[in-house]
């Protein structure tokens, strides 16, 4: 008969020769495992290419929107600084000019400088609510223009990013606008959807917003849809207000040329390019920024004049070909961006 202490003893059930089996066991596993790995990996490497270079032009492209992006950044900062300044100086001058008073002239200013504000808050409040009622008619009977979001899944984060400051931008401007138009937002899924939620305030938007495709929404409008793009035989001569007129919302640093065209002739619903060729010429591509097209648009249902509409919105520097404007397309994309934070920061927010 087997006691525990025959089975210690007599090797059968010995700890040591236990925890030597189970090491080789360890060791033989890892070896197994690292096996797979190294064929795996050489799989992978066989079965995937190696990254191309980039080319020249790439690499320019590259090293421009860098000096940009870095540019940008240095400005902002030196203007946030700017602004701390000034803060701090106009302090000190009201702690200052405070000072010198008796308590009653104190008293007097403060309130002064307490209505000026309490005025300043009313005419706001004027605004706002001005703005929210000529967007809710407009919802009624304006002019409908669809921005088209399908395309998210065709842009870099940052091509998103500038996609969804273009239509921060489009509301702003409808909302300013002495006749604003019936905005829709269409197909907004995604990222683009995602970046979108995160506005303050987008919720309160007062447009239309639908995450599915416009070709559902208006499915049973077809006849109505007109398809906005440079690359259109048929030149749009006004704006009816029977007709859906759709804008591509598509930022691809001209990757995707004429896709826009393609997905409306697919779709079999109509195409239109605005006229600028009749009024202006171009430095370059016709192909517009979509807040520059909702610009244009709403200049339009205000002054029926394309020519007005064209030279009030289209930058100097894209209506001709001059060397100096060449140069300071930098500078003046900076300003474009800078105009585009200043207007979404005082208007998107508000309803």
């Amino acid at each position: 008969m087997f006691t525990l202490n025959n089975l210690l003893t007599s090797g059968l059930f010995n700890r040591q020769n236990y925890q030597v089996k189970i090491a080789r066991m360890d060791a033989i596993a890892a070896d197994d495992q690292n096996l797979v790995v190294n064929h795996s990996s050489d799989s992978a490497s066989h079965l995937s290419p190696p990254p191309q270079p980039l080319s020249k032009n790439a690499q320019k492209k590259l090293l421009k929107q860098q000096r940009f992006e870095a540019k940008k950044a240095e400005k902002k900062a030196a203007i946030k600084e700017e602004k701390k300044r000034q803060g701090e100086r106009k302090r000190k001058e009201w702690e200052e000019k405070l000072s010198n008073l008796s308590e009653e002239e104190k008293l007097k200013m403060i309130e002064t400088r307490k209505g000026m504000r309490k005025e300043r808050m009313d005419q706001r409040t004027e605004e706002r609510e001005s703005k929210a009622l000529r967007l809710s008619e407009a919802k009624k009977h304006g002019q409908n223009i669809v921005i088209d979001l399908e395309f998210s899944d065709l842009m870099a984060p940052n091509e998103i990013h500038s996609l969804v400051k273009q239509i921060m931008y489009c509301y702003a401007v409808n909302g300013r606008s002495v006749i604003p138009s019936h905005l829709w937002l269409t197909g907004y899924e995604g990222e683009i959807g995602n970046q979108l939620q995160k506005i303050p305030g987008f919720d309160k938007w007062i447009i239309e917003k639908d995450n599915g495709p416009y070709i559902n929404t208006f499915e049973t409008q077809k006849e109505h849809l007109v398809y906005l793009t440079a690359d259109s035989e048929a030149m749009l001569d006004e704006l009816d207000p029977k007709k859906i007129y759709i804008v591509g919302g598509l930022v691809d640093r001209n990757r995707w040329k004429g896709i826009t065209m393609k997905k409306a002739l697919d779709q079999g619903i109509q195409t239109a390019k605005l006229p600028i060729g009749n009024y202006l010429k171009m430095s370059g591509s016709q192909v517009l920024t979509v807040n520059q097209v909702m610009e244009i648009l709403l200049k339009y249902l205000e002054t029926k004049d394309w020519k007005a509409s064209f030279f009030h919105v289209i930058p100097q520097r894209k209506r001709c070909e001059t060397e100096a404007q060449g140069s300071h397309e930098e500078e003046a994309e900076e300003e474009e961006e800078e105009k585009f934070d200043q207007e979404i920061k005082r208007q998107c927010i508000e309803t």
